[in-house]
């Protein structure tokens, strides 16, 4: 079976669409074909923006996670209640590496120190139009005492951050209020390592 690469995609032209926090590219391009021969020029629109990282904030001592409550202007249209339920999140500024991300949006936005981050998985949210990509980390936390209203006003944050048993966060994703896909990767991943993440973690530093 053919393994096809970068190499068998053509760029034809590639053009700037729109340009502001975000980027729309409009790209020409045409890729071999699984029968064989290459097929015709596509024009594709692109969606570029800055790499994201998510964290979901796990305390194994209390069994709790820590998530987040903000409005999303991508829910307004499809949801009658656009303040979703999610995980500590942020693009990357120039030169960051995932872990500083990290540990940047947790202090702003959920007053959390991370103790230990693990690596979940990298993914693409939306390679049909976007050139996105995700790192998702689990994180472990002190839950105690976490929660209230944080965020940067400078970029009008308003964000509510409340614990969660991770039986509740668990049942709110099976039953659909929380929708997004990182949010439900993760607790899907922590359904099936919190056991081991609580053995592994021992006596509470």
């Amino acid at each position: 079976m053919d393994t096809f690469t970068r190499a068998d995609v053509d760029i034809v032209r590639r053009e700037t669409g729109f340009s502001g926090f975000y980027r729309l590219e409009i790209l020409t391009l045409r890729h071999r074909l699984f029968r064989g021969g290459w097929g015709p020029e596509l024009r594709r629109e692109l969606f570029v923006r800055r790499d994201a990282v998510c964290v979901l904030p796990y305390d194994p001592w209390e069994d709790t996670v820590v998530l987040l409550e903000q409005v999303r202007v991508g829910a307004l249209d499809k949801s009658e209640r656009p303040w979703l339920i999610e995980l500590v999140a942020g693009l990357f500024d120039d030169g960051e590496s995932p872990e500083a991300v990290a540990h940047r949006e947790a202090r702003e936005e959920a007053d959390l120190t991370l103790l230990q981050l693990i690596p979940v998985m990298r993914y693409f949210p939306s390679p049909g139009g976007s050139d996105e990509q995700v790192h998702l980390f689990c994180a472990l936390v002190d839950s105690r005492g976490a929660g209230g209203i944080h965020g940067l006003d400078s970029e009008g944050e308003d964000i509510r951050v409340s614990v969660w048993s991770r039986s509740d966060a668990i049942a709110a994703m099976e039953s659909g209020q929380i929708d997004n896909a990182a949010s439900i990767i993760a607790l899907q991943w922590l359904s099936t390592h919190a056991s081991r993440l609580r053995e592994e973690a021992g006596a509470r530093p």
